[in-house]
């Protein structure tokens, strides 16, 4: 099957680099242009893209607003957010994170990299690095702004034993492949005990699975550092 990616940036050289990369890929084709937050949104409605790079810093509506709009639409339900900023600060990750984002990409990746992070994305799975993971769960995810949604503990009671382990190594930014050695399974098995927890916490994507391990208290964040 053939990922459709929407490109959401205000420059339009980097939106032409990044369509040729995605276009030269059998697997994958970008399917709309949008210069910013707005035209992001609209188009995603119109074409219902598998995937939409959007980078956080555009015009109008910026990128954030257009992530938490597009994540929040009933009909894109389907749609995966993948962040692009030239400052990935622990603040700018939590936010995108916040407004439904599944991964979250310096513009300075390399092309390997970046073609990865969208069928990672895509397959809905994060994109964060296990560094990154409990850097930003430890620094932001636990301490949540006014008027976030915390995870009650009681939430929990829908997995079973496996899904809550496995949850709790997802949490600690392990893959698939680490957790599977680590349990003694494959990790396709690994993969359904972490797609059955997230629909047992009405989870969006392995992101809000981690933000909701911490924030319902099913992992702890190890205290800093002196």
């Amino acid at each position: 099957m053939t990922l459709r990616v929407l490109l959401a940036d205000d420059q339009a050289l980097l939106r032409a680099t990044f369509r040729i990369l995605i276009d030269s890929c059998d697997d994958m084709e970008v399917v709309a242009e949008a210069t910013d937050g707005d035209e992001a949104i609209e188009l995603a409605r119109t074409h219902l893209p598998d995937l939409a790079l959007v980078d956080i810093g555009m015009p109008s509506t910026d990128g954030q607003d257009a992530t938490a709009l597009i994540c929040a639409a009933p009909e894109l339900a389907a749609t995966r957010v993948l962040v692009l900023t030239t400052a990935e600060t622990g603040e700018h990750v939590a936010q995108a994170l916040r407004a439904g984002a599944s991964g979250f990409l310096g513009k300075d990746v390399g092309v390997e990299e970046l073609l990865d992070a969208i069928r990672t994305v895509a397959a809905g799975d994060s994109l964060l690095s296990p560094t990154a993971t409990r850097a930003l769960v430890t620094r932001f995810l636990t301490t949540p702004e006014a008027g976030d949604h915390l995870a009650p503990p009681e939430s929990l009671a829908a997995l079973t034993d496996r899904e809550r382990e496995v949850m709790v190594l997802v949490a600690e930014g392990k893959s698939n492949a680490e957790i599977a050695e680590l349990l003694s399974e494959s990790p396709q098995t690994v993969r359904t005990h972490v797609r059955r927890a997230m629909a047992g916490l009405d989870a969006r994507d392995r992101a809000q699975l981690v933000v909701i391990a911490y924030q319902s208290g099913l992992v702890r964040p190890a205290p800093p550092l002196c």
